[in-house]
């Protein structure tokens, strides 16, 4: 640790100075993913950093806290941080025992995917409390009481029930929030959020960013916030850094970049933003036969037994709803996080069998694309094993004739055949994305099921996957049923829109009716929050 004194410090309190970070590879080799990367954030600011997936923004930040893994270090450059007391840490100098005293109580982080950040067996309040018995020597009540008042202070409602609950009991945006309060637990002098709003429905996006300017102005946090969403960076940020292929490659105030973008990178990175008006323009117009008739439709969860022994409770999600897809049709739904709208594609596609009600298929099963294709993709199976499956399972074709169509559907999305032999964690987002369209269509159903295929993804690439599928469901006759929060890309895509609240549709018409001309007062609040 240096004692050295700073002028810079009264203000300055992130600063990184060149620097390269870099994976070790066979043969003690490095390879380096981010390249002299420079800026600095001072107190109070709220600084965004943008670039498509593999740019280095979140590399950056995790090794500022030690958290890069696999080997991961800084190789050049130095990454200082100034406590306020006129000394500076060179954080990438730090032992381990070192960086603990500064997570935390210093910085704290916000991951992207909190279902994977956090642990899936201890309840939410042992894991919020984890933060203070690393850091606080209080008794347990007074732990309590400070963890419960911090949960409500995040906007979460009930917290004595909440405490003892799992993650997987939570909604997407409720378990966002317990990361918020276990992040700013410590009252934090920085606080990094990594796409802290990906996959939010806007409503409960609108909400969050709320929360991170509320602990902003009324503790003084400084925040770092990145995120592939211009509009989020637009609405929160003063500054912005925009990273490309590991390299800062434009900053500056958010107005004068926005506005006045100097570099080809960022005008394409706005311009892909901006495209969200535009409608993706389909040549053929849906046809009269149906794809899929729902009636009365309802899904059932069985509830946890409250009592050992006792019986499961059934609880409805999705509560009798009916719509209709015609072949050729592509109907958005859109709803908040914890609606119904991914519980009722799974009962479709057969993944629930606890539902009542109506639902006539033109084919025999509907395929799904998930929203995290990572977690759905087996990583311990090359891609070509994993869509030559469906085949095998239903002794389609010789084991040459599978691979042919495997590869072929590869270049239809837009693959090299090379990719059969390769494993998923060697693919970024917008690859794996690929790879989970070709596996739905292997079987060659009609209609297919998409939830939040974009939602992860950044602007480019997010342009990209919606183009191909435009174009694949010319080439097959596909009927989509897509699902997701983004109401610009279901303006941009969907013939017809279907709104969930409370598992029920609450509103339904063609797309541009709807967006026009709200009648539900939630699609009012939702088209409301879009940014």
């Amino acid at each position: 640790m240096s004692g050295e004194k700073n002028g810079k410090a009264a203000e300055r309190l992130l600063e990184l100075d060149g620097v390269a970070v870099g994976f070790p590879m066979r043969r003690h080799e490095m390879s380096v993913v981010t390249h002299g990367v420079s800026f600095h954030v001072d107190r109070g600011e709220a600084l965004g950093i943008v670039g498509e997936s593999g740019s280095g923004k979140s590399v950056s930040m995790l090794a500022a806290l030690g958290l890069l893994g696999n080997g991961g270090r800084v190789v050049e450059g130095s990454i200082r941080f100034y406590p306020g007391d006129g000394s500076s840490l060179e954080l990438n100098h730090l032992t381990e025992k070192e960086l603990c005293a500064v997570r935390g109580d210093d910085i704290s982080m916000i991951f992207q995917e909190p279902m994977t950040s956090l642990n899936p067996v201890m309840t939410i309040g042992a894991q919020v409390e984890e933060m203070l018995l690393l850091h606080d020597d209080a008794p347990k009540e007074a732990r309590r009481e400070r963890v419960l008042a911090m949960l409500g202070e995040a906007g979460l409602s009930g917290v004595e029930e909440l405490y003892e609950k799992y993650p997987h009991e939570l909604s997407g945006g409720m378990r966002q929030r317990v990361m918020i309060a276990m992040a700013m637990l410590l009252r934090p002098r920085l606080l990094i959020a990594d796409e802290p709003t990906t996959a939010l429905d806007v409503t409960i996006q609108a909400k969050i960013l709320a929360l991170l300017k509320k602990f902003q102005e009324e503790y003084g946090t400084t925040i770092i916030l990145i995120s592939h969403d211009l509009g989020v960076i637009r609405s929160v940020c003063s500054r912005a850094v925009v990273m490309c292929a590991g390299e800062v490659v434009e900053q500056g105030r958010v107005e004068e970049l926005f506005e006045h973008p100097q570099q080809e990178y960022t005008k394409r990175l706005l311009a892909a933003a901006l495209g969200k008006g535009s409608v993706l323009q389909r040549e053929s117009a849906p046809g009269e036969q149906m794809a899929a008739v729902v009636r009365d439709y309802s899904v059932y969860y069985e509830e946890r037994a409250k009592k050992l022994f006792a019986a499961r409770e059934k609880r409805e999600v999705v509560k009798g709803v009916s719509f209709d897809v015609r072949e050729g049709e592509i109907v958005g739904i859109v709803g908040e996080s914890g609606c119904g709208k991914s519980t009722l594609a799974k009962a479709m596609a057969g993944l629930n069998p606890l539902t009542a009600g109506e639902l006539t298929l033109a084919c025999s099963r509907p395929q799904m694309v998930f929203q995290d294709p990572y977690g759905s993709l087996n990583p311990a199976k090359t891609i070509g094993w994993l869509l030559t499956e469906p085949l095998r399972i239903g002794r389609v074709g010789t084991r040459e004739e599978r691979r042919a169509r495997a590869c072929e559907m590869l270049r239809k999305v837009g693959l090299e055949e090379e990719y059969y032999d390769r494993y998923p964690g060697t693919l970024s987002g917008g690859q794996r994305q690929r790879v989970a369209i070709a596996m739905a269509l292997m079987l060659r159903q009609k209609l297919i099921l998409l939830d939040e295929p974009v939602s992860a993804l950044d602007v480019t690439v997010q342009e990209q996957i919606l183009i191909l599928l435009v174009g694949l469901q010319k080439e097959f006759g596909l009927s989509y049923l897509f699902i997701s929060h983004d109401m610009n890309v279901i303006h941009r895509l969907c013939d017809r829109v279907l709104v969930m609240y409370r598992g029920e549709i609450v509103e339904s018409g063609s797309t541009d009716e709807v967006f026009r001309n709200p009648q539900h007062e939630y699609t009012k609040k939702l088209l409301e929050a879009r940014l």
